[in-house]
């Protein structure tokens, strides 16, 4: 039996440009404080990752800052390592990328959750912001892998469809972190169901939304802990008013009824 949110998929409303980005706004303002807090989680815990994958790389930065102004200088730091440590920094750099990844997700999905707690003012326990990796780590992992295996794949095509893929992949996340019963692959198919349905319409959201997330820069690039969460408000409401949640009473607290 096919589950119940393809239904609610192919009967979802188109969504409003400019109504997105207004109640965006409007829920921006009321859940700055969350969103400010779990961007700055992701950033004490993804940092120490960060700085490991990059002390290998302390001798040629040393080395760069030494000769700087040397027009015949070429690198050389790197001489002394093997092919195998490498690779082997390659790997390690894959794999740390994939694990900061999984934990990024916990996080903001403990977001996607607070912001509809918040929204609908609901007392439903949304448990803690590594919640998602204790309870749904094998699913997680896999979700993690497909979508990666899969913009890797449209990359490797002359990366023309990695401009496709990345609007159905966008929504493999939300999907997920409102319907965790679902299977992987099923995640997978909801969200290519979802994204294609209004593929131009989610590009045009996506981008102006990037713009906006992406205003903290001016602030010497600090400020961007202060709106780079607004992507994802910005996926939570349109997530909520086009397909929707069977658990509340339908009215959000930026003062509208929802369609369903």
């Amino acid at each position: 039996m096919e589950h119940p949110i393809f239904e609610k998929i192919q009967r979802s409303p188109q969504p409003d440009f400019g109504d997105v980005i207004s109640k965006s706004f409007e829920l921006y303002k009321k859940t700055f404080t969350q969103g400010l807090t779990h961007t700055l989680i992701s950033l004490v815990v993804v940092i120490p990752f960060i700085l490991i994958i990059y002390i290998p790389l302390i001798p040629m930065y040393i080395e760069m800052i030494q000769n700087a102004g040397d027009p015949y200088y070429t690198p050389t730091a790197f001489e002394d390592y093997s092919i195998a440590m490498i690779v082997g920094w390659v790997i390690l750099v894959f794999l740390f990328s994939f694990l900061m990844q999984m934990v990024n997700m916990s996080i903001f999905g403990h977001f996607f959750k607070d912001l509809k707690r918040m929204d609908y003012g609901t007392n439903e326990d949304i448990g803690g912001y590594f919640t998602l990796l204790k309870t749904h780590f094998s699913k997680l992992f896999m979700l993690s892998l497909a979508t990666l295996g899969i913009a890797l794949l449209a990359a490797l095509l002359c990366y023309l469809p990695i401009f496709y893929v990345m609007i159905p992949l966008h929504w493999a996340f939300p999907i997920f972190i409102f319907n965790d019963k679902l299977s992987v692959s099923d995640t997978i198919k909801a969200a290519f169901k979802f994204g294609n349905k209004n593929w131009l319409t989610f590009a045009g959201i996506g981008i102006v939304v990037s713009i906006i997330a992406s205003l903290g820069a001016i602030a010497c690039y600090i400020g961007m802990i202060a709106t780079l969460f607004f992507t994802y408000i910005a996926t939570y409401v349109t997530y909520r008013d086009t397909i929707g949640f069977e658990d509340v009473d339908g009215i959000s607290s930026i003062g509208k009824p929802v369609e369903e």
